[in-house]
């Protein structure tokens, strides 16, 4: 069996995505694969089309591991989030044809299922307490044991993750345009630290004396602090028995962990800026970090995920996969499988995607009694409509940026 053509299609069912449809020389059997960097789209598309696409061509699709080394060592200057993201898609591609020629999903050839579902975490915001305690409840009643809970910053105009679940899975937030090149990126500004290490203590204080204790409540600080600040607040959130607080620092000096694990025993995760398993490394041999949050999209697949699982489980670190809006279904869907096949699995992230979304890639996982569900199906269980991507052209986005009180740029 050879690869015949690799088609990379960009969509903008809402917001854009770049799927990766890789063809075989038996007929009818095609893999589908995910490579959305968000904001950067066309950067990805135009390396596999111009770089890794010609270098696939009659190659057989079953070499899946000898084809990740080429594309990965082979460039020399290799890594980075633009060609990690890249080789992620061919790779969750050619696990997605392994499978539908087997006949197996693919957590089968992963070792099998450890799990029967996936426990999954959805978004909750509020302009108030009382408006985010509202949105925990309507989780709840969704079925949703694990909530990741954010709230407004006193002085800043606007703040991340407060949107809650809509904003998680939208494109509302980001800077739109309409393809011309005309778009900027919407600025979230007049953060401050301080203000915000005052008030998300508080905030769950209220929650914990609302809705006790049993809840698992996470919260995403998106690397917006330095090392004494996160320590300082892990510190004071201690009495509220966090799931895990994410992303507490930049993703540059891992050492800076030290101080944070130090200073508290509140459960930490990190990872989601890492694109290799080099970069995880540090935080697990010193047991930094409690999870590790990689985003199989951008760590260079399915292929990466597994070995990034293997290196964690020794140190009782769990993994708790990026899961957000801005990475295709085929991504969400690589997740899953991993997720129920491995031993050391904490949490996955989800949303609920928009029905355009469905119309153009159908197969998604199912969300069922608080867990996200693997396909049966051979292979991944995500395919795309190729006449409906078509309908939904590429349209400018940026990523937000942030910035002080002062009009300096901060971490978004």
């Amino acid at each position: 069996m050879k690869i015949t053509e690799v088609r990379v299609i960009v969509t903008c069912p809402g917001r854009n995505y770049v799927a990766v449809k890789i063809l075989t020389d038996e007929p009818g059997l095609y893999g589908v694969g995910d490579a959305t960097l968000n904001g950067r789209e066309l950067a990805v598309a135009s390396a596999l089309e111009e770089h890794i696409a010609p270098l696939l061509i009659g190659r057989d699709p079953d070499q899946i591991e000898d084809i990740w080394q080429m594309l990965f060592r082979g460039t020399y200057w290799r890594g980075g989030p633009v060609l990690m993201t890249a080789l992620a898609g061919i790779d969750i591609a050619l696990w997605d044809i392994k499978g539908k020629r087997a006949g197996l999903p693919v957590y089968s050839l992963l070792g099998g299922k450890t799990r029967e579902g996936a426990w999954a975490y959805t978004h909750c915001g509020g302009h108030t307490n009382e408006q985010l305690e509202d949105s925990v409840r309507a989780a709840q009643a969704k079925g949703f044991s694990h909530i990741r809970v954010q709230c407004p910053v006193p002085g800043a105009t606007s703040t991340y993750g407060m949107g809650g679940a809509a904003e998680a899975a939208s494109a509302s937030w980001l800077g739109k345009g309409s393809g011309d090149g005309g778009s900027m990126p919407h600025v979230e500004g007049n953060w401050e630290p301080a203000s915000y290490l005052r008030v998300v203590p508080k905030m769950f204080a209220y929650l914990r004396d609302k809705l006790g204790d049993e809840l698992n409540l996470l919260h995403d600080v998106h690397e917006r602090l330095n090392p004494i600040q996160a320590a300082r607040l892990a510190k004071e959130l201690e009495p509220y028995h966090l799931f895990f607080l994410e992303d507490a620092l930049r993703p540059e000096h891992k050492e800076s962990f030290r101080l944070i694990r130090n200073a508290s025993t509140t459960p930490l995760a990190m990872g989601e800026l890492f694109h290799t398993k080099y970069e995880c490394l540090p935080l697990f041999t010193e047991q930094l970090i409690d999870f590790i949050r990689c985003d199989i999209g951008h760590l260079g697949g399915i292929t990466e995920a597994k070995k990034v699982a293997i290196l964690a489980e020794p140190y009782s670190i769990q993994t708790a996969w990026h899961g957000p809006g801005d990475i295709g279904p085929a991504t969400h869907c690589a997740n899953v499988h991993v997720d129920v096949s491995i031993p050391n699995f904490g949490v996955q992230e989800m949303v609920f995607f928009p029905e355009v979304v469905h119309e153009v890639f159908p197969g998604a996982p199912e969300y069922k009694d608080g867990k996200l569900w693997p396909s049966e199906k051979p292979g991944l269980g995500c395919d795309i409509n190729e006449e409906a991507a078509k309908k939904y052209p590429y349209q400018r986005n940026y990523l937000p940026v942030c910035r002080r009180a002062d009009g300096s740029v901060h971490d978004w």
